[in-house]
C-alpha cells in the first residue's frame, strides 16, 4: 500500500491559526493600518539654550609658513595672500602631511583645515607633477568648490591643473575636464561613481587621497560609495581625512584606508556652546508665518539662514517672504548649479540678506558673518540641528538660533480662539445621540404611513385578478 505524503504536518495547508498575527487585525494580506512608525520629535527644551561665555587662550603656533619645508613659490604666494601664521590645525597637520604620512585632522568648521591638506599636495605636485594623482572627496558641491577655489589661489602660476566633479552641473565639461588628466580631482561621491560607470575617471595613477569632512559624507549615506573608491585606489598611497567629529562610523572608516596615522586634534568645546538658542511657539501655519515676518524685519537680524525640510517648502517660503517685502533666496536640490551660485553670491555680498535652505543643501557651506539661525522646520535628529545652527556663532562671535515649535510647548495655556476672545459667550450647540430612538418632541397627528411603491404594484394586480 502506497503511503500518502502528508504536508504541514497533517495540519490544514491554509489554517487560521497559521496566519500571522497581524492578519487577525487588519484589513487585506496581513498589512497593518498603522502606517509606518513616524519619528520621535526632539524635545523643545533642547532647542534652549545660552551662550557661555569662555575666554580660551589663544594657541600659540610653534612654527610660522617660512619654516614649513615649502618651496619659494608657495612661501611667496601665502605672503601676498596674507598668510602670515599658521593656525592650529595647520601648525599641527602640515609637517606630517609634507612628510607623506596618513593624517587624521579632527577640527571644527572654519579652522583652516583646507589649507592644511592643500598645501603639501602643492608642494608634492611641483616636485613630482603626476597627472591624476590627486583625488580630494567633499560632502557637497558648494565645498567642493570652495576647495577648488583655494587650491586656485595656493597654486597660482605653478601650472597645476584641477577637475570638479559635481552633481547638478553640466556633466559634459566635467568629462572634458577630466579628458585633460588634470592633476587634481575634486569630486563628490555620487557624481564621481557616475563618472567611474561610465569609465571617465582615472584613480589608478592617485597617491594622495582626501577625505573631506568625513563626518558628513557618511552622515548623507555615502559611506559605500567611499568604499568602492577605496578599493579602485593603488594601496601604496597617502591618505588624509578631515572631520568634525570621531564617530563610530567615522572611526571604522579611518582603520580601514589608513596606515598607522597621525591624529591630530584641535577641537575647542562644542560647536554649539557659544550660541543662544530659544524657541518660537507657533499655533498654526499662518501664525508660524507671521512670526518669522515679524522676526526678520527686526534689525538686529542682519544675515540669516531659514531652513525647511523640504525643497518646495523652502522655495515657496523664499518666495512668500519675498512677496512681503523681504527679499529672500533659496537653496535646494531642484535648483541647477548656476542658481545655486547666484543665489550664494547674492546672500554672501549681502545683496540679500535672508536665505532659505534645505539640510542638504546648507551641508558645507562657508559663509561668514551668519548673525541668526531660524529652523522654520523642526530637524528630525539632534546632530541635523547642530550642523543647522553651526552656521552661525563662528570666529569667535556669538550666534543665535531660533527654532519654531508647536505652541504650548513652554506649558502656557492653548492660543484661545477667535470666538472664544469674543465678549458674548459661546453659543451652545445641540446634538443628538443617534443611538438612541428619536421620539418628537410634541405628539403629531395621525398620518397615514406611505406604502412602499412595489406593494402598490401588488396591491392593484391582485384587485384585477379578484375583478376579472
Amino acid at each position: 500500500m502506497q503511503q500518502t505524503r502528508q504536508f504541514n504536518g497533517g495540519r490544514r495547508r491554509f489554517s487560521p491559526s497559521d496566519r500571522p498575527r497581524s492578519a487577525h487585525f487588519s484589513p487585506g494580506r496581513g498589512r497593518s493600518n498603522r502606517g509606518p512608525k513616524q519619528p520621535k520629535l526632539i524635545a523643545p527644551h533642547k532647542f534652549v539654550n545660552r551662550a557661555v561665555e569662555r575666554v580660551e587662550e589663544a594657541y600659540v603656533p610653534t612654527h610660522t609658513f617660512n619654516d614649513f619645508a615649502l618651496s619659494d613659490k608657495t612661501k611667496a604666494t601665502l605672503e601676498f595672500l596674507g598668510f602670515t601664521t599658521p593656525s592650529a590645525i595647520q601648525d599641527q597637520a602640515i609637517t606630517p602631511a609634507l612628510e607623506g604620512r596618513d593624517v587624521i585632522g579632527l577640527a571644527n568648521t572654519g579652522t583652516g583645515k583646507t589649507a592644511a591638506f592643500l598645501l603639501p599636495i602643492i608642494e608634492k605636485l611641483l616636485k613630482t607633477p603626476t597627472r591624476n594623482s590627486v583625488l580630494i572627496l567633499s560632502p557637497t558641491r558648494e565645498l567642493a568648490q570652495q576647495i577648488d577655489a583655494e587650491f586656485k589661489r595656493f597654486a597660482a602660476g605653478q601650472k597645476l591643473y584641477s577637475a570638479v566633479c559635481v552633481g547638478g552641473a553640466n556633466i559634459g565639461r566635467q568629462i572634458r575636464d577630466l579628458q585633460r588628466n588634470p592633476h587634481v580631482i575634486i569630486a563628490t561621491p555620487g557624481r564621481l561613481k557616475d563618472l567611474l560607470e561610465r569609465r571617465i575617471a582615472v584613480l589608478g595613477e592617485v597617491d594622495t587621497f582626501v577625505l573631506d569632512e568625513a563626518d558628513r559624507m557618511l552622515d548623507m549615506g555615502f559611506v559605500h560609495d567611499i568604499r568602492h573608491v577605496a578599493t579602485l585606489l593603488p594601496t601604496n598611497r597617502q591618505t588624509m581625512c578631515f572631520s568634525a567629529t570621531m564617530t563610530p562610523e567615522v572611526k571604522v572608516i579611518m582603520d580601514e584606508f589608513m596606515n598607522d596615522p597621525v591624529i591630530v586634534s584641535v577641537r575647542r568645546g562644542e560647536t554649539s556652546d557659544h550660541i543662544d538658542q530659544d524657541i518660537v511657539e507657533a499655533y498654526d501655519k499662518e501664525d508660524k508665518i507671521e512670526k518669522l515676518t515679524a522676526l526678520l524685519h527686526k534689525d538686529e537680524l542682519e544675515k540669516t539662514i531659514v531652513f525647511c525640510d523640504t525643497k518646495f517648502g523652502a522655495q515657496r517660503l523664499a518666495d512668500r517672504l519675498s512677496k512681503d517685502g523681504l527679499p529672500a533666496v533659496a537653496i535646494h536640490g531642484n535648483k541647477s548649479q548656476s542658481q545655486r551660485e547666484r543665489a550664494l553670491k547674492a546672500f554672501k555680498t549681502n545683496a540679500v540678506n535672508i536665505m532659505v535652505a534645505t539640510d542638504v543643501a546648507a551641508r558645507g557651506l562657508d559663509i561668514p558673518n551668519v548673525s541668526h539661525v531660524i529652523n522654520f522646520d523642526q530637524p528630525k535628529v539632534y546632530e541635523d540641528y547642530v550642523h543647522r545652527i553651526g552656521r552661525t556663532g563662528r570666529a569667535g562671535k556669538t550666534g543665535k538660533a531660533l527654532t519654531f515649535v508647536q505652541g504650548g510647548s513652554r506649558g502656557d495655556s492653548p492660543r484661545p480662539t477667535q470666538r472664544q476672545e469674543r465678549d458674548e459667550p459661546r453659543p451652545r450647540r445641540e446634538f443628538r445621540n443617534k443611538s438612541t430612538s428619536t421620539m418628537p418632541m410634541h405628539p403629531q397627528p395621525n398620518r397615514r404611513k406611505k406604502m412602499p411603491s412595489s406593494k402598490i404594484a401588488e396591491a392593484r394586480l391582485v384587485n384585477l385578478i379578484e375583478g376579472s
